[in-house]
């Protein structure tokens, strides 16, 4: 609680505001949106590589 006083000596008390903290949710930097892109992306590979091998019997249909 916050108390000024004028010059005749009266006092208005004031509540205290709270503290205003700001973030950002759900606002990612670039470079954790680049991180989410790559392993997405590298999950995508996994998988792909992994069907090509249960369909055919070799990794990515046969190039390796």
């Amino acid at each position: 609680m916050t108390v000024t006083s004028n010059d005749r000596g009266q006092q208005n008390m004031w509540a205290k505001e709270p503290t205003m903290y700001y973030e950002n949710y759900g606002m990612d930097t670039p470079n954790q949106v680049k991180e989410k892109y790559n392993g997405r992306w590298a999950m995508v590979g996994f998988v792909s590589g992994l069907v090509s091998y249960l369909v055919t019997g070799n990794f990515f249909f046969g190039i390796f």
